[in-house]
């Protein structure tokens, strides 16, 4: 028995930058908090018509395989377009790329440059980046004093990492002089920031200002989205404080 010959299902038109632009923010919104693959559909159209944000986002998408098949060279690609028309974000992405070696080879020292031209740029996760491998010494000379001086300009952007590592930095001199009140008060901005390394090492101070019932508040919480380490952790202290 032959069967007719029936045509392949045409994919789904690609959607225009015209149409996108009819769409209010709240459509918008919800069009790329919905189904994956759609929203995927016009980020890639908006990133081909030379909308950084939806380059960033492409890239991000690709990185991860979120609606779309996983190609972290591709990501590269999209992430240098958009910094080499200036997008802040997208540096700091290429920056990433580099120092872990998604779609590109490792090159700590690349991954610097572009820290810094993002950090340069006011953009926070770069100059929290940037401060990691200056702290360190990895892929440029150590220098505290700097790694400091980044860690303070993204914490004073609301960026809850840095102010953690403002607070280390505090805390253990490091860059600055130590000054305990400072760690503290920091680690307390970092902790109400939901950051679980910030509310574990505000709980630790808390304990040891006898402030118990605070401390397991806070133990409680870096546990609830903190590593299998930091809830090992939480878990032996909490058992010890139920025996004092």
């Amino acid at each position: 028995m032959q069967f007719p010959w029936r045509r392949a299902a045409k994919p789904p038109p690609q959607p225009g930058m015209a149409s996108l632009l009819r769409k209010s923010p709240e459509e918008i919104e919800a069009l790329l908090a919905g189904d994956p693959v759609e929203a995927a559909r016009w980020v890639n159209a908006a990133a081909r018509e030379g909308v950084a944000a939806a380059q960033v986002r492409l890239g991000r998408m690709l990185l991860e395989g979120t609606g779309i098949r996983k190609d972290t060279a591709g990501a590269w690609r999209w992430f240098m377009v958009a910094a080499r028309d200036g997008d802040a974000d997208a540096m700091n992405m290429v920056g990433r790329c580099h120092e872990n070696g998604w779609g590109v080879k490792v090159d700590v020292a690349q991954a610097a440059a572009w820290y810094r031209r993002a950090a340069d740029r006011g953009d926070a996760w770069g100059q929290y980046n940037l401060g990691h491998l200056l702290l360190d010494g990895n892929g440029v000379a150590q220098d505290r004093d700097a790694a400091f001086h980044w860690y303070c300009q993204a914490a004073q952007q609301g960026h809850a990492r840095a102010m953690n590592l403002v607070a280390v930095c505090h805390e253990q001199g490091w860059g600055t002089p130590k000054d305990p009140e400072a760690a503290l008060a920091y680690y307390k901005a970092s902790a109400e920031g939901g950051y679980f390394r910030g509310e574990y090492n505000y709980a630790t101070l808390l304990l040891n200002a006898g402030r118990f019932s605070e401390a397991k508040r806070w133990l409680v919480k870096s546990a609830a989205h903190g590593t299998p380490e930091i809830q090992t952790r939480v878990t032996e202290i909490l058992a010890r404080l139920s025996f004092n």
